[in-house]
């Protein structure tokens, strides 16, 4: 009995042993007194199993105080009931440790640490165990230090405690970031990872932006040397809405570096000369570090000549000395020249150099007006796109030169004062005005490049800074052009003669009907008035009709004379005879009728009715007139039949003379016809 008592203790306290083991490392567990000495009594009664004389041993000779209220007999027979049982002992071990409650945010202690894990007591009878790379944020944790963990399980399987470092960050970590923007405080972050336009830092186990201007006051070239390391940030931003944080590191220097340059400023002066390094290298110029506050070199004040980009002139990180051009105190800007510190080119310029001299140069720059000629470092003259060629054709310059071209030209002009020059390169070939009388006569032939039209004519070119103007009315003799698109294309050749010179203005007159003679002499013996003639209607208008004449020649009709004898209008396409009505020849003008065909053969047939009635009249009368003296009852009465025979003939007669007027020209008519034949 004595022996299963013995060993039940022992083994009792072996599983509180391994317990504690189990849940950290070598955490010391304090038992109470009377807890001791029974372990003590049990070990030193288990070393004597003699009997009872030996159970009688004084407890001094074990080494320990004797209870005096322990019965040794009672003990070895069996039925001693000790006072502290195992459910006692355990009461008063957990009475010893804090109560924790599952998914609550409580304070640590780190008790030690490895490469992969950090062992924290919380006050329980476990250790929790963290991964270390939820401390990444704080490389300088430490055993000893107070963190917050979040109780996730107070034992897995394995009787572990269960803790999380990142959750309980989570938890309280808008509360914190809310509050370092309120009391603008400086904060650690981890920064995780490289991103669009900055980093992404961890801060407080949020993930926040941190713009890669804001990393630092000067440009950062390589992001990728920042991931990975622990900075200290402020939080300048908060999109609650999306749950977005912007963090500076810029801000915490900013405030230095502002004293900084107030203090480098008002030391400044205009034409000081000054030592700074490249900072930055833009397209417009090149920023310089001149010890705490920045200047602009602008891309102008880097060289006396043209450049297209800074860096053919500077590199990153260069010394340089620099003068200073101007400042702004309020904005904290200055100016910076670097060329300033050289001579300017134009001083050096040849004293002998004059207008009409002729230089050598490279394009530099082109523009839509001209071209900028480089033919000394720094020194540039101008040839404008006019005195490119002799031609009047006003172009863009590319199409003569481009960059990079070598040219030869002529001064124009010279102003070392304002040093500026123009330039020429037609004036390297001869005017061709200087002899234009001589090359091109009146009434020479030549042929000539369409080049632009207008309402009133053709441009034309007939050489290289020869233009010439053919007028509408020159183009043709017999038809009639309404717009020159519909007589020649811009590009094609075209034969002309020349009709006048005005070589003040540089302007030719020029012909092409010319080259023929004028067919209007032959046509008005041709087209005489009430000629007929075959037709072709070509095209249809509200105030008539164009018909297409022999020998290429066009007419003109009014609706009223496109009327046919049936009485139904003439269509387009329809050929038709056409009578001629009027024939202009200074005008060019013929005016043809259909309807006067068959209304004069009408009229025709009328007036030989009416002139056969008459003979036939004045037969009768005469006959009446011999026989009047013998008259009688019978004559009589062949008089009356004769009589109503002439009043029947007359009735018709003016019946025929009134159809016939009703078809005659009225005065409006006549007022639309007039008016067609002036169109």
């Amino acid at each position: 009995m004595t022996e299963n008592l013995e060993n039940n203790l022992e083994q009792s306290l072996e599983q509180t042993e391994n317990q504690v083991q189990q849940a950290g490392d070598s955490q010391v567990v304090e038992a109470s007194v009377e807890e001791q000495e029974t372990a003590t009594v049990v070990a030193a009664k288990s070393k004597t199993k003699s009997g009872a004389k030996k159970a009688e041993a004084p407890a001094e000779d074990l080494g320990v105080e004797s209870d005096p209220s322990f019965d040794w007999g009672k003990y070895e027979e069996g039925d001693y009931q000790t006072e502290f049982k195992k459910t006692d002992l355990e009461k008063m071990y957990n009475d010893t440790l804090s109560a924790v409650k599952v998914n609550e945010v409580v304070d640590g202690t780190v008790i030690s640490m490895n490469k992969r894990e950090v062992v924290v007591n919380i006050g329980y009878k476990s250790e929790g165990v963290v991964s270390l790379n939820e401390f990444r944020y704080d490389p300088d944790l430490k055993a000893g230090d107070k963190v917050e963990v979040y109780i996730e399980s107070q034992e897995d399987k394995k009787g572990q405690l269960v803790l999380s470092h990142k959750k309980a960050r989570a938890l309280k970590s808008w509360d914190r970031v809310n509050e370092s923007l309120e009391k603008d405080e400086i904060i650690k972050g981890y920064i995780k990872c490289r991103t669009k336009g900055g980093m992404i830092v961890d801060v407080f186990g949020i993930e926040a932006f941190l713009p890669g201007s804001q990393i630092d006051v000067k440009p950062i070239r390589d992001y990728d040397i920042y991931v990975g390391k622990t900075m200290e940030f402020k939080v300048v931003k908060i999109n609650h809405e999306f749950k977005n944080v912007v963090v500076s590191h810029k801000a915490l220097i900013e405030a230095e570096l502002e004293q900084q340059k107030k203090e480098i400023i008002a030391k400044l002066e205009k034409g000081q000369i000054l030592e700074g390094t490249v900072k930055n290298i833009t397209s417009y110029g090149v920023f310089i570090d001149l010890g705490g506050v920045d200047g602009l070199i602008h891309i102008t004040d880097l060289s006396w000549g043209r450049i297209n980009h800074p860096e053919e002139i500077v590199q990153l990180d260069q010394k340089l000395q620099v003068v200073i051009l101007d400042f702004d105190d309020e904005k904290k800007r200055i100016a910076l020249g670097l060329k300033q510190l050289t001579p300017h080119p134009w001083d050096s310029l040849d004293a002998e150099l004059k207008v009409g001299d002729k230089v050598k140069g490279r394009v530099v720059v082109m523009a839509d007006y001209g071209a900028f000629i480089e033919i000394a470092t720094g020194v540039e003259g101008l040839i404008h796109v006019s005195e490119m060629s002799w031609s009047q054709h006003l172009r863009s310059a590319q199409e003569f030169l481009k960059v990079g071209d070598e040219v030869e030209a002529v001064i124009l002009t010279l102003d070392r004062e304002e040093r500026k020059m123009s330039l020429g390169m037609k004036q390297l070939k001869t005017d061709p005005w200087e002899k234009i009388e001589e090359k091109y006569p009146l009434g020479s032939r030549h042929t000539s490049k369409v080049r632009n039209f207008t309402n009133f004519g053709v441009f034309v070119e007939i050489e290289e800074g020869v233009d010439g103007l053919i007028h509408i009315s020159d183009l043709s003799w017999t038809k009639k052009i309404k717009h020159p698109a519909e007589f020649t294309s811009i590009g094609e050749n075209i034969e002309v003669v020349v009709l006048e010179i005005d070589k003040d203005n540089r302007r030719l007159s020029l012909g092409h009907k010319q080259l023929e003679e004028n067919p209007w002499d032959v046509f008005e013996t041709v087209f005489t008035v009430d000629s007929v003639h075959e037709g072709t209607i070509i095209e249809m208008t509200d105030k008539g009709a164009v018909v297409a004449l022999p020998y290429g020649v066009e007419g003109f009709v009014t609706p009223k004379h496109l009327v046919k004898e049936d009485g139904k209008a003439a269509k387009l396409e329809e050929k038709l005879p056409f009578k001629v009505i009027e024939f202009s020849k200074g005008s060019k003008k013929i005016i043809v009728s259909h309807s006067r065909i068959h209304e004069d053969a009408r009229r025709a047939a009328t007036e030989g009715e009416r002139k056969s009635t008459a003979d036939t009249t004045a037969k009768a009368t005469k006959k009446l007139k011999t026989s009047m003296e013998k008259t009688t009852l019978g004559d009589i009465t062949d008089l009356a039949a004769i009589k109503t025979e002439m009043e029947k003939k007359e009735s018709k007669r003016k019946k025929a003379e009134k159809k016939a007027a009703e078809k005659e020209e009225t005065p409006a008519d006549d007022q639309v016809e007039n008016q067609a034949e002036n169109e």
